[in-house]
């Protein structure tokens, strides 16, 4: 039985075994799952790991990276595969790219997110940029190879060739389903032979581009996945040609390049403040720290706090507004819909009324 996309998750030491160099600044990490924990890592196509380790320092590094193999069929093993850009100054990413070999133990947190597609008949398409094709290529391979009337159009944006993630994969899709997987790529920084002409997949473009290669109003399910900029031009791309909020998903990365709204901060939080929490099935009430996020809180008391990215990006934070009003800073992980039934973020919430209570369990 596939995992909840919004259950709790914990860590395990896995091991690595493969490390495979895809361009000069990425990686695609393979983890060893033993037979008792094959249930527990059985991934829906598109989830995400939080993987975690101590620095020199002693401190905690978590880091979260999307699954990109296929996700197995019931009664096969998992295979929990990773893709993983350098990020200047990264220090996880420095780590892989630098350190990370074939038998190393790794923490490795259970699969979660809800930026996933479930393999079923229709037309789906997706817009990303560069490690965006992570989560993405996990769900193209299952959708294709289960559902033998689905089809597929991925369009991506890259810097150059040898800059993109994942070139084999994705021209095995092309080779394997000639006639259900549809690929359009994009080069912002170099020229190609064929194809379409260089430049950045903006807005602009995306409303020519889009009608252009595809009928929009009839896609099952669009899923956008890359840099908050590509994203958020994708998104007004498409909801200007008159698709439904509720077929456009997406799932961030790389916010803190200026493109991103800056934090609101915690300015209007009332002096005294206090959070009740339950979580894997305990309750308690602390008192707020002015200034600190709900998720800062639970921590000081709670080490297992469900947490990976702390920017309002992987939603393993994610919690039910019980009781009380929050104001989150920022929120790249919740869809409308999510938030309008009341979770929020808890690693970007703060509190507006006295007392707050929020439901890591539901």
């Amino acid at each position: 039985m596939l995992p909840s996309a919004a259950g709790r998750a914990g860590f395990h030491p896995l091991r690595v075994s493969d490390v495979e160099r895809l361009t000069d600044d990425s990686v695609a990490v393979t983890f060893a799952v033993p037979p008792e924990l094959h249930e527990t890592y059985r991934h829906l196509p598109g989830q995400h790991l939080a993987l975690r380790r101590a620095d020199e320092q002693g401190e905690e590094i978590r880091r979260t990276y999307s699954i990109c193999a296929p996700a197995a069929p019931a009664g096969e093993p998992p295979v929990l595969r990773v893709g993983i850009r350098l990020v200047d100054g990264g220090a996880f990413s420095t780590y892989a790219l630098k350190e990370l070999a074939v038998g190393d133990l790794v923490e490795v947190m259970e699969p979660m997110g809800r930026f996933a597609l479930t393999p079923r008949p229709g037309h789906f398409a997706a817009v990303v940029g560069g490690s965006g094709i992570t989560p993405v290529l996990s769900m193209a391979a299952t959708l294709l190879a289960r559902e033998p009337e689905a089809r597929f159009c991925l369009i991506r944006s890259d810097r150059t060739a040898a800059s993109t993630m994942f070139l084999d994969e994705v021209a095995d899709l092309k080779d394997r389903y000639p006639n259900r997987f549809q690929l359009v790529t994009v080069l912002s920084r170099e020229e190609q032979q064929a194809g379409l002409p260089s430049g950045r997949l903006d807005r602009e473009r995306l409303d020519t581009l889009l009608p252009a290669l595809l009928p929009v109003g009839e896609i099952d399910g669009w899923f956008l996945c890359g840099p908050f900029g590509l994203v958020q031009g994708a998104e007004q791309a498409l909801r200007g040609l008159g698709v439904d909020r509720g077929r456009i998903h997406q799932e961030i990365f790389h916010v803190d390049d200026g493109s991103a709204p800056a934090p609101v901060g915690a300015a209007d939080t009332p002096a005294h403040a206090t959070l009740t929490a339950t979580l894997h099935g305990r309750s308690g009430t602390w008192p707020v720290d002015r200034g600190e996020t709900l998720l800062d809180t639970v921590l000081r008391a709670r080490a297992d706090a469900p947490y990976a990215c702390k920017g309002g990006v992987c939603g393993t934070c994610r919690a039910f507004l019980v009781g009380g009003e929050v104001r989150m800073d920022r929120n790249f992980a919740l869809e409308p819909d999510e938030t309008d039934a009341g979770y929020v973020l808890a690693c970007q919430s703060h509190p507006v009324t006295p007392d707050v209570e929020l439901d890591f369990d539901r």
